[in-house]
């Protein structure tokens, strides 16, 4: 998949990001504050900590990240066999 090269926190649990193809825009997450780990969103400070890690994963502190590739087809619209046709048989 296309590995994420910017993140931004934005209002109301939303997030900002941009990929490695250009395919940049913001994502909703508000569905998943307050749900399990996602209750440390509710700390705004938590929230605006997002960062890309080595590996390429979203993440809050060190216990809390979202797959990027799922994020990538959440942004885009794409089906996993359109994002990554030559892996997808």
């Amino acid at each position: 998949m296309v590995r994420p090269t910017a993140v931004e926190p934005r209002g109301k649990y939303r997030i900002w990001i941009q990929y490695l193809d250009g395919v940049a825009g913001e994502i909703d997450l508000s569905h998943l504050a307050g749900r399990g780990v996602f209750e440390a969103w509710y700390k705004r400070a938590c929230f605006e900590t997002v960062r890309i890690t080595p590996d390429g994963e979203i993440a809050w502190g060190k216990d809390l990240e979202l797959c990027p590739d799922a994020l990538y087809l959440q942004l885009t619209g794409k089906s996993v066999s359109e994002a990554m046709p030559s892996v997808v048989r």
